[in-house]
């Protein structure tokens, strides 16, 4: 299984590990895009695709946003950043035809069942379309290469380790000339896929008193900014700030990433390639073209950095109405073809395993 190379890597690199990775494209007569490797057709599509969720994937659904336009000069994408809790609402109440997601519909909040409701005739799926690594950000002049154990991170977004040279970070960065400064930790404020992915990771690694969820637990505290980019820019204009946030927002905001220890105690730089170590050996707990995964957050495979998301496209298998189910299946096909994966390799994501790529691709065939 082959994956695209660090974000600096030459263009034509990325195009390489791609092709040897990808597998052929399965598109119908109706879903405007050519084989893999190649953008969507303009093919007399026209209509508004109108869908809400993850700022996570913003970035990605931009880059997408263009060339499938572009190609598809009759039809207008609007995406809502709104939030993975926000999306999933949206799409369960039928004002989008689908929500992205940095999380699966969730069972206990029941989710899948509202959806498939939503769906009428058929049922809703998760498809992973993104991997958005999550980024241990700070703001700390001097204090570069901060290294911090899950034990760590979980009591400063606990608000038990308060300053930056508290014994706990000085054991971790024996080397470090750490300050006095006080921990200023930031956190989403809105609900969101990226706060139940760290909060999974906390509970999976550490002792994070609270149950994983998208709204992060008041009894946490810590200051709260909404969006990835609202995250981001708080961290930027904040010394002493701490927070969580994908690589892409991290990338363009120029924010220090700490280095993240996995199950085996090793201190790991967050890369796309350290990031897809770990995606590789989730498993899928979904049933049918229901792609839900499981990810090992603890794991301790060599190199594997342990925090990372994978956003979901929730969408009708079938039940959406005939134009939205024709548009839907149009871009969905475009992003997981292999230009559509090899886009987000500049932008701060990793495109999927070979191997699920192969299950993407059924599944969005499967939209009708």
């Amino acid at each position: 299984m082959k994956y695209a190379g660090r974000l600096a890597a030459a263009a034509i690199a990325g195009v390489l590990s791609l092709a040897a990775c990808g597998t052929d494209n399965n598109t119908g007569a109706d879903s405007g895009a050519t084989a893999a490797g190649s953008p969507a057709a303009a093919g007399g599509l026209s209509g508004t695709i109108n869908a809400a969720g993850s700022s996570a994937q913003g970035p990605a659904i931009e880059e997408w946003k263009k060339s499938f336009q572009s190609a598809n000069p009759g039809v207008s994408l609007n995406y809502q950043g709104s939030g993975s809790g926000a999306g999933v609402q949206a799409f369960i109440q039928g004002t989008v035809a689908f929500a992205g997601s940095d999380s699966a519909l969730k069972d206990d909040k029941g989710e899948p069942e509202q959806a498939d409701a939503r769906c009428k005739t058929g049922k809703a799926i998760n498809i992973p379309m993104v991997t958005g690594p999550v980024a241990v950000v700070y703001n700390l002049p001097g204090v570069d290469g901060l290294q911090l154990s899950p034990k760590t991170i979980a009591g400063i977004f606990n608000s038990q380790i308060t300053k930056w040279d508290d014994p706990a970070i000085k054991a971790e960065n024996p080397d470090a000339k750490l300050p006095s400064t006080a921990i200023q930790a930031f956190h989403r404020s809105d609900e969101s896929g990226t706060s139940d992915n760290f909060t999974k990771f906390l509970k999976a690694t550490a002792d994070w008193p609270y149950e994983p969820a998208k709204a992060w637990p008041a009894e946490a505290k810590g200051q709260g900014s909404k969006g990835s980019d609202g995250v981001a820019s708080s961290v930027k204009s904040t010394e002493g700030a701490i927070s969580y946030v994908d690589l892409a927002y991290a990338e363009n905001s120029q924010l220090q990433k700490a280095k993240v220890s996995n199950g085996s105690g090793e201190f790991v730089e967050l890369t796309p390639e350290s990031a897809a170590k770990t995606v590789e050996s989730a498993e899928i707990t979904g049933t049918g073209n229901d792609l839900k995964l499981s990810i090992d957050y603890a794991t301790k495979a060599a190199g594997a950095y342990p925090i990372v998301l994978v956003t979901y496209e929730i969408t009708c298998e079938k039940g959406l109405s005939a134009e939205d189910a024709k548009l839907v299946k149009s871009f969905l096909t475009y992003t997981s073809s292999d230009e559509g994966q090899q886009a987000l390799t500049g932008l701060g994501y990793a495109p999927l395993p070979a191997s699920l790529l192969t299950k993407v691709r059924t599944a969005v065939e499967a939209i009708s």
